[in-house]
């Protein structure tokens, strides 16, 4: 328990740290911000008119907070690559700290950052018509599972900047992967509409998953108008697959991202 709780401090005081240079430098939040408010506006009004108008828009949001809070992982892959560069996991390495918290403080700090961007998300989407149509408890349950996705993909994200020895490959690294595995889903368009292996791959990509249960927590249309519900184990446990979906990159790069920490903090 001991243990524990010192872990959990010195994760707290490394996320302080990264939220106090966020505050000092707030130009770190605009990519963060801006690409997700341009992908909101440049479908919603460029394309929403001729995929289906305002039925459209309420498809396409929820989506978009997916694909928001999954390309926010490439945040915790700069910070840390940008550290590791910097001398400043040796340093923590140094301390008496928990091997943990270093890792950890990234990813809570990231989340933070996240749950920032999703609200001026929200207002961006309800500026532009989006409502959320279903009770409290259910938006609620909505946002946490797009936190606990967000905090899920930043594991990924850890990882891959404890690989990356310098910050200029961290910025490619940490974002390419993501524009395949995010467009190759059902954020903007449905997995239906796609031809052969993209669709199989769209329709077990959990980020399908978890745009299509955050839709319907959101009382929002789970499929874009004109085209017929999803059929398939994917479409039909939506919610038990995003979590398990979730809770399986956590296991796997967690540990991945602990073993990295580990070797380059030794050298």
């Amino acid at each position: 328990m001991t243990v524990l709780l010192g872990g959990a401090r010195d994760s707290s005081v490394v996320a302080w740290r990264n939220l106090v240079t966020i505050r000092r430098n707030p130009d770190l939040l605009l990519g963060a911000v801006v690409s997700p408010i341009v992908f909101v506006l440049v479908f919603a009004f460029v394309f929403g008119g001729s995929l289906g108008g305002d039925g459209y828009r309420h498809f396409l949001v929820a989506g978009i907070f997916v694909q928001t809070v999954a390309f926010n992982s490439a945040f915790t892959t700069l910070g840390l690559s940008s550290d590791l560069a910097k001398g400043m996991i040796d340093r923590f390495r140094s301390l008496p700290m928990s091997r943990l918290a270093v890792i950890l403080g990234r990813t809570a700090s990231d989340l933070v950052v996240t749950s920032v961007t999703l609200v001026i998300m929200t207002g961006t989407g309800l500026l532009i018509g989006w409502r959320i149509s279903s009770s409290p408890l259910s938006a609620a349950l909505g946002y946490l599972l797009l936190l606990f996705f967000a905090f899920a993909m930043s594991w990924i994200g850890a990882w891959i900047g404890l690989l990356c020895r310098s910050v200029e490959v961290a910025q490619s690294a940490g974002v390419l992967w993501l524009f395949p595995v995010s467009f190759v889903a059902s954020v903007f368009v449905s997995a239906q509409t796609l031809p052969g292996p993209l669709r199989v791959f769209a329709e077990w990509n959990p980020i399908s998953a978890v745009a299509n249960v955050t839709r319907a927590l959101f009382g929002n249309p789970v499929q874009p108008p004109g085209v017929p519900p999803a059929t398939g184990w994917p479409a039909e446990h939506a919610a038990l697959y995003a979590v398990l979906a979730s809770l399986t990159i956590i296991a796997v790069f967690m540990p991945l991202a602990l073993a990295r920490y580990r070797r380059v903090a030794s050298h």
